[in-house]
């Protein structure tokens, strides 16, 4: 037993610093990135926020519409072999660019990326391999197959909460390692397991160790607030995954109750692009009993449910939420003087909030 007593921050324990500026407007800042990857060798430019593979939200229609923004989509795994072609036939080169085919490392998984590629003629670029926990060398073993067996793909992969791990993944042939285990808002594996590392702590070290390689990182989970976004930037990562604060819109996937009651999105006889007064939707994480209930059959007796259910406002459109976290990143750009995206991370200085602090001299 160790314990390790060096303080690991979330994005709530710590504010941005304010600096001078040149800017003369928030609309003055780029908030694009261009990336060479590691691997494939491939170059990618755009806004580097990405909708996360759940399957309330990583739907196509939410793609359509971050498309619009330069974002990108990670499609959950739930799809069938036919909806992924017909849905990624219809992208231009540049709408492929900005969309991930999404698998676990079951070899049904791979067997159906494999025999979608195929009847695409090769026509995605972009893989994520996503499983709870990244630890095992099993996921490495197959990490490394993949990469070898498709060269000139980019692959995503994780989760992994330690600079150690990330190198790993990194030498296994990830482009871009996913960090985050827990943080999210429909997740409570740190409950349930006892395992994690604060989100901001998290990406500040496996940012550092992912550089070193030429790697890239992407922060997943614990986007809350606008502001989040330049705190993980700030912190050093290049992608940024947001999950929960995506659900609930007309792009998202899950069900729509009216007061209370399940009911279709066709029975609703109203503006479908604006928030509608007593609808919810259901929002859930990827390892709740939900998802495993809708997507494996049920629970294995041998597992515990790391996910939880919510049930969100609906909001409309994802435009109007868009919108609203692009602008607070233009803000944050703008307080601390950075005309470029890839200029946060360097004038970037963390302060801890009254409530780290006091906690610190309780203790």
């Amino acid at each position: 037993m160790k314990i390790d007593l060096e303080v690991k921050l979330d994005f709530d324990d710590v504010l941005i610093l304010p600096k001078r500026s040149i800017l003369a407007s928030r609309k003055d800042v780029d908030i694009t990135r261009t990336f060479v990857m590691k691997h494939s060798k491939r170059s990618w430019t755009g806004v580097p926020i990405i909708a996360a593979n759940m399957d309330t939200v990583g739907t196509f229609a939410m793609h359509q519409s971050l498309c619009a923004y330069e974002m990108m989509t990670a499609f959950h795994k739930f799809y069938t072999a036919e909806q992924h072609i017909v849905e990624w036939d219809k992208m231009t080169d540049w709408e492929t660019a900005l969309a991930w085919f999404s698998i676990g490392m079951r070899d049904q998984d791979y067997t159906l990326f494999n025999s979608v590629q195929a009847r695409l003629d090769r026509k995605i670029q972009n893989l994520c391999i996503d499983v709870p926990s990244a630890y095992l060398e099993s996921f490495v073993k197959f990490l490394d197959r993949v990469r070898k067996e498709n060269p000139d793909i980019t692959i995503m992969a994780g989760n992994v909460c330690t600079p150690e791990m990330t190198e790993a993944l990194i030498l296994a042939g990830a482009d871009v390692v996913k960090v985050g285990v827990g943080p999210g808002a429909q997740c409570i594996s740190r409950r349930v397991a006892g395992v994690g590392v604060p989100q901001l702590s998290a990406v500040i070290e496996c940012a550092d160790a992912a550089h070193g390689l030429k790697g890239l990182i992407c922060s997943d989970g614990g986007i809350v607030y606008p502001g989040d976004l330049g705190k993980a930037f700030g912190a050093g990562a290049d992608f940024v995954m947001m999950g929960s604060v995506l659900g609930g819109h007309k792009e998202s996937g899950g069900d729509i109750y009216q007061n209370g009651q399940l009911i279709s999105r066709d029975s609703l006889e109203v503006d479908l692009n604006e928030p509608i007064p007593n609808v919810k939707m259901k929002i859930y994480g990827m390892a709740s009993e939900e998802a495993m209930d809708r997507h494996y059959g049920g629970k294995s007796n041998y597992k515990a449910a790391e996910g939880r259910v919510s049930y969100v406002p609906y909001k409309g459109t994802v435009s109007h939420t868009v919108e609203e976290f692009l602008g607070g990143l233009r803000s944050t750009m703008s307080y601390i003087g950075a005309e470029k995206l890839k200029e946060v991370s360097k004038r970037t200085t963390f302060i801890r909030t009254n409530r780290i602090l006091n906690q610190s001299t309780s203790s």
